[in-house]
Parts: structure tokens; C-alpha cells; sequence
């Protein structure tokens, strides 16, 4: 009945010391399986620690807000190609797409940066994500009837988590339903960009030209979404240009897919391993927006974010070079003893700190409190709706492997009693 792991019995941590490189060690099997005693080493013995590859990694909650908020940490996207092509190697790959994308909020700095947020700000307003609510739990209803319908037992990823955030974010933007198959296509190979560069390309190249048809229609015969809202704000002061409104689509659209996808699967295996928790939830449900806060500071899909050092600094008594790049691990911070009391437990009324899960400062998550909202209802649904919900017999997990990312293959669970 418990949920095993895809490679050899998990250990504490203590074979990290097997490696001279902490940053090399988060690359390992047992980092995938449980990185979070390797954080908690690197934090006590290095943490501005700068890896064999040259890539530097902070891993305090005070130093990673702080950089957060300061500029001189640059999210610029022809900084950050530049510094990812020096280093060489597969990387490169990596500085095509980031360029391909163009100057959108995720890769410009301000003045560049404000600008463009403000106006997507005007679409993608609080009132907005909230009126989706209702519809967002019709959709979970839905997914999990059909789910218990085909039998004892579900991938939680396949059957829920992935397909809501593609479901609401193409209710969001009028993305007709009968285009759902293609436009999920699309997704998955994005979220695959390792494995075959030159597939992961091909398939933004059809996103673009079917969001620029989407575009033109809109322009055309405007609707209540979000894509006729930013093509209403060309008419403004502060316009986007028709390349700038096209890749702003492209972010809003894709950005919290997978991040959404695996704050569910994250936060129900949390849930299931702790089953004081879980009963606490199910006797009060309106404990769901603090616990949906608490499971992402607890196992965060997104373990890290990139930046590049825009001058040179000094943090943690170490010189950090201009044109660097910094990984900032945000799991890290989250589980800092030194800003959250007993960080390594799972405690849903916490009320010790604010988690950096979505970042901080000026590029602080547009999406995140529409990826909160959806998991707010379907963790709450499935815990209310399926009490009899645990790991399926000789379940395995597997972990994707990329350390900047904490995202499961796969959550095998039966609802049966």
C-alpha cells in the first residue's frame, strides 16, 4: 500500500559526502528521489556555493529574497543567452528557445519589465481568476468522475492534474474546445525541451501561428477572454506591439501548465504521507487556502529559478561576477530553519512565514494565485470526495530529472475502500 521508489531504498543524505561538488550531488538518484537534506548541507557548509561548472547557487531564504528584489540579479533575456552560451555544452540548446521567445515579462528587466506586466496586469486581474471558480470546479467534478468511472484506480497526474490547468487557461483565453487535443500536443512537448531541441521548436513554431491566428480573430470580433482584453490595451498609452502581445500570450498561456499540474500531484502525495494532516483537512475544509500555501512551501514544483549577475556583487562573503548565473533555489529557503520553525514538517495552519514558492519581488508569479485557485478546489474536491483516497498497491514513483524542477511521472492511486 505504500508508494516505493523507482531506484534503490531512499537514504538520509549521508552518501552526499561521497561528492566534492554539493551542486554536482543534486544531479544524482537519491537528490531526485528527496533533494531536501541536500539543500539542508548545502545551506550549513556552502551556501553561496558556486559549482564546478561555474554556475552559482543560493540556497538561505535571506539571501534568495533579497536577490529576488534586487536588479542587479537580471532576468534579461539576451543576458541570460549570452551567459548560458558561454558555458557551452547541451546548455546552448537552451539559449535558441530563450531567444526564439523574444522580450516578454519573463525576460526583460525594468523599465521593460514594468511596462509590460502593467498591461497584462489590466487582463489578468484578481476578480477575473476568481469569477473562474465555479467553473473551475465543474471541471474537477468532471475529470474526477470520470477518473472513479474507469476503475479503482487513476494516475492522479493523467486523470486530474494534468489536464485542469489546460482545460481552465483555455477557458481563460478563448481557446475553442474542439482545439484542446492539438494545443495539449503542443504542451507536452514543451515540457520536454531536453530531450529533443529541435521537436521542442517545431512545436512553438505551430503554438505562435495558431495564437497569431487567435489574435487576428480577436482583433476582429473581440470577446470576454484574456486574449481580447490584451489586444484591447493596443489601443492604450503604454501599447504592446504585435510581437510583444504575441509572446505575451505565448507565457500566460503555457507558464502555469506543468507548474499548476504538479502543485496538485506535489501536494496530494504530500498529503497522503501524512495522514494526521489529511484528517486534520477533512475535518475542516476551510483550511484548504493555508493548506494549498503550506503543501507548495513544503515540495514546490519549481525548485529554482535562473539569473544572471548584471554587475559584480557580494553575498555571503563571496564576489559574484557580472555575467554569471545564479540559480536561486526557492525549495531551499522554503525549508530554512533559520525562517520557518520545524521546516521539514508538514504543518497546514503554519503561520511562521511566507514561502517563496512563486518568487518574490518584481517577478513575483502573475499566475500564481490562478495555480492556487486550482489547487485549492481540486485538492479540497478529491479530499471530500474520495475519503477512502491512498497510494495504489505496488505503486512506484518516479521523479523527472531535472533539479530545477520537482515534477512526477506519475501519482498510481485507488479510491476504493
Amino acid at each position: 500500500m505504500h508508494l516505493t521508489e523507482s531506484t534503490d531504498e531512499a537514504r538520509d543524505g549521508a552518501g552526499l559526502a561521497r561528492s566534492d561538488d554539493l551542486a554536482a550531488a543534486l544531479l544524482t538518484d537519491e537528490a531526485r528521489r528527496d533533494p531536501y537534506p541536500f539543500y539542508a548541507r548545502m545551506r550549513r557548509e556552502d551556501p553561496v556555493h558556486r559549482s564546478a561548472q561555474g554556475i552559482w547557487y543560493l540556497t538561505r531564504y535571506a539571501d534568495v529574497e533579497a536577490a529576488l528584489g534586487d536588479l542587479r540579479f537580471s532576468n534579461d533575456r539576451d543576458r541570460m543567452t549570452r551567459a548560458y552560451t558561454a558555458l557551452g555544452g547541451d546548455l546552448k540548446a537552451f539559449s535558441r528557445l530563450t531567444d526564439r521567445l523574444g522580450r516578454v515579462m519573463s525576460n526583460t528587466d525594468p523599465p521593460d519589465h514594468a511596462r509590460l506586466r502593467r498591461l497584462a496586469n489590466r487582463a489578468f486581474t484578481a476578480r477575473r481568476v476568481e469569477s473562474l471558480r465555479g467553473r473551475v470546479q465543474e471541471i474537477v467534478d468532471r475529470l474526477i468522475d470520470e477518473a472513479v468511472a474507469a476503475g479503482p484506480t487513476m494516475d492522479l497526474i493523467e486523470a486530474v492534474a494534468s489536464p485542469l490547468p489546460l482545460s481552465v487557461v483555455c477557458e481563460l483565453f478563448g481557446i475553442p474546445p474542439e482545439d484542446l487535443p492539438r494545443v495539449k500536443t503542443w504542451f507536452r512537448r514543451f515540457g520536454r525541451l531536453s530531450e529533443d531541441i529541435d521537436k521542442s521548436e517545431a512545436a512553438i513554431a505551430g503554438y505562435e501561428e495558431y495564437l497569431a491566428g487567435l489574435v487576428r480573430r480577436r482583433r476582429a470580433e473581440p470577446g470576454d477572454d484574456l486574449i481580447s482584453a490584451l489586444v484591447a490595451t493596443q489601443a492604450q498609452d503604454d501599447r504592446l506591439t504585435d510581437s510583444e502581445l504575441l509572446s505575451t500570450c505565448f507565457v500566460l498561456i503555457t507558464a502555469g501548465d506543468e507548474t499548476t499540474t504538479h502543485l496538485i500531484g506535489n501536494g496530494m502525495l504530500a498529503l497522503l504521507r501524512h495522514p494526521g494532516q489529511l484528517a486534520r483537512l477533512r475535518a475542516d475544509p476551510a483550511l484548504i487556502r493555508p493548506a494549498v500555501e503550506e503543501l507548495a512551501r513544503y515540495d514546490t514544483p519549481t525548485q529554482a529559478i535562473v539569473r544572471v549577475v548584471a554587475e559584480d556583487l557580494t553575498i555571503g562573503g563571496r564576489r559574484l561576477r557580472e555575467g554569471e548565473l545564479v540559480y536561486l533555489f526557492l525549495a531551499a529557503t522554503n525549508r530554512d530553519p533559520e525562517r520557518f520553525q520545524d521546516p521539514d514538517a508538514l504543518d497546514l495552519t503554519r503561520s511562521d512565514g511566507r514561502p517563496l514558492s512563486f518568487g518574490h519581488g518584481p517577478h513575483f508569479c502573475l499566475g500564481g494565485p490562478l495555480a492556487k485557485l486550482q489547487a485549492e478546489v481540486a485538492v479540497g474536491t478529491l479530499v471530500r470526495r474520495l475519503p477512502h483516497l491512498r497510494p495504489a498497491d505496488g505503486a512506484v514513483l518516479d521523479w523527472r530529472p531535472n533539479p530545477l524542477q520537482r515534477r512526477l511521472t506519475a501519482l498510481p492511486l485507488t479510491h476504493r475502500p
